[in-house]
């Protein structure tokens, strides 16, 4: 069998490499006589900020993007509390429904089931094998909060890369989108004349088992020096891969690991607030997950450490932390559960169900309420007031991603709680004055994580990414906020700063890898920690 590559991939190198390369002045006459680089910005911004619809300006930044990387990273490193929400979460999640119908030209690796046994072929046509280090990998089974979209999941793969850039300056021709094409269980998709992905339901498990060992085993054979992220599986999968996989190649989960991170981050300012207004130990708070899928398990499982880092043991740690699915709590003699949700089944209960949650929160009495359900308005006005007379600074994250989809909004948990809310969601959402007073909400957006982390495993060569190079990026983060932004009772920092702010999380990474032992770079140990900033610096690319 040939694999050969399409007509839009012929002489793919020259083509992306000139496409990656500073835009050069053309040839006198072919192009208008007044034409400079920042008047052509000022008229691409005004050219975006012209279109009243996010999906639109999202059309056009792809298309700017494809055209001229320079100036799309320019502006959006300008401006990014603008245009990250269209780049990502949340307008992202229309542009993955939308694809198939919005699609223009391919911008990364299209690997379908029906290309089993000539991955390795199909993944030589990638025109960049040479420059590419990190790849994000989707199987679009789980996007977002949207469900199983198939191959319209690869914007989020483009996007996530377009974040890596942005974020950590890792350059734009050593990224890799790669959607996987093993069907969908979407009947609308297959059912729709323009969807892009094959016509089946999805592939067993024993199927995609077979498919991901050859595709993990072509990706280091081909690309040795890739980091692997692998983004949006199902939450079965999700594990199940990452166990797989992670001891045996440089591969980390975002959903699991970078959610994980970002949140051990955030409570972890937070929980100094609430105590400080308690007068309690941080030893003692009591975490409460509303949802129990992969994220939910993977951010219960990352907040561990918030407790081992107080001295408390694993045991302790564990019963800090509980559990709340769609049956209500969990809890060991419920019944049969998923094996995911196990590790955090609480052993002290043995009552009839608990499925009202202000039920469940006068019995936890927890000090936080995090939610990764995908359920709108869960965390309604009686939930909140619960939180409130329990607590005098309720930790309160509705992490669910859309907007749409999260279990509250800020300007409601300020009203609920008298505006002593500690807040941080999974989306943006706007500052509210309560009482003359300015309160700021959090955004627990992996943006913050990924790129350091990303970056830091790729600079020290990291045969793999262990739980300590997640755990230190997470406290590199939470180590990142300036006095000003912990005077305004912040518990993330501004995200104008990302690149500093990536610089930071990078460089604990990297020691955390020399630690581990799996660094290849031996060279980065001989550097004393202001050598190390000033050498990650000088490896981030500027547009």
């Amino acid at each position: 069998m040939t694999i050969v590559l399409t007509p839009y991939w012929s002489n793919g190198v020259q083509k992306l490499k000139a496409m990656l390369q500073p835009p050069s002045k053309p040839p006198k006459g072919l192009a208008p006589p007044v034409l400079d680089d920042e008047t052509h910005y000022k008229r691409s911004l005004a050219q975006l900020r012209s279109k009243d619809k996010a999906l639109e300006k999202y059309i056009y930044l792809n298309q700017l993007k494809n055209h001229d990387h320079h100036m799309f990273y320019r502006i959006w490193l300008n401006n990014l509390s603008e245009i990250t929400p269209l780049i990502y979460t949340p307008t992202v999640g229309d542009a993955c429904i939308q694809y198939s119908h919005i699609y223009r030209k391919p911008e990364g690796l299209y690997l379908s089931y029906k290309d089993k046994g000539h991955l390795g072929q199909i993944i030589r046509n990638w025109p960049l094998i040479d420059d590419a280090r990190i790849s994000v990998v989707t199987d679009g089974s789980r996007i977002l909060g949207l469900g199983d979209l198939g191959i319209n999941g690869m914007p989020i793969a483009i996007g996530k890369l377009s974040l890596y850039v942005a974020g950590a300056g890792i350059r734009p021709s050593s990224t890799l989108p790669i959607v996987l094409d093993l069907g969908t269980n979407n009947q609308a998709f297959l059912d729709d004349p323009l969807y892009l992905g094959l016509r089946q339901k999805r592939v067993s498990d024993e199927e995609m088992n077979e498919f991901m060992d050859e595709f993990m085993h072509e990706m280091h054979r081909i690309f040795p020096k890739l980091l692997i992220q692998f983004e949006d599986f199902s939450t079965d999968h999700a594990f199940s891969y990452l166990e797989r996989f992670r001891h045996r190649y440089p591969v980390f989960n975002d959903d699991i690991q970078g959610t994980g991170a970002v949140v051990l981050s955030g409570f972890l300012n937070a929980a100094k607030l609430s105590s400080a207004a308690s007068g309690q130990p941080l030893s003692s708070h009591r975490i409460l997950f509303l949802g129990a899928g992969s994220a939910g398990v993977g951010v219960a499982m990352q907040l561990m450490s918030f407790f081992k880092l107080q001295g408390l043991s694993e045991e302790e740690a564990r019963s800090r932390i509980s559990l709340v699915d769609s049956q209500g709590l969990i809890f060991d003699t419920r019944g049969p559960m998923a094996e995911h949700k196990k590790y955090f089944s609480r052993r002290d209960y043995a009552g009839p169900p608990l499925t009202n949650l202000v039920e469940i929160i006068e019995h936890v009495k927890p000090t936080a309420l995090l939610g990764l359900s995908t359920i709108k308005g869960a965390f309604n006005q009686e939930v909140v007031e619960a939180m409130a007379r329990l607590n005098p600074r309720p930790i309160i994250f509705p992490l669910s991603n859309p907007v749409r989809l999260s279990e509250c909004e800020f300007h409601e948990a300020v009203t609920w709680t008298q505006g002593k809310v500690i807040f941080a969601s999974g989306s943006p959402f706007p500052i509210q004055e309560y009482e003359g007073r300015k309160l700021y909400p959090g955004q627990g957006n992996n943006m913050y994580i990924f790129p350091g982390l990303g970056l830091g495993a790729i600079l020290s060569k990291a045969s793999k990414v262990t739980d300590t190079m997640v755990e230190a990026s997470s406290l590199g983060l939470a180590d990142s906020l300036t006095p000003e932004e912990r005077e305004l009772d912040m518990i993330y920092p501004r995200v104008e700063r990302i690149r500093e702010i990536s610089n930071q999380i990078a460089c604990a990474v990297i020691r955390a890898a020399q630690k581990a032992g799996v660094d290849q770079n031996r060279d980065l140990r001989r550097m004393d920690d202001a050598q190390l900033r000033d050498f990650v610096k000088s490896r981030m690319w500027n547009p």
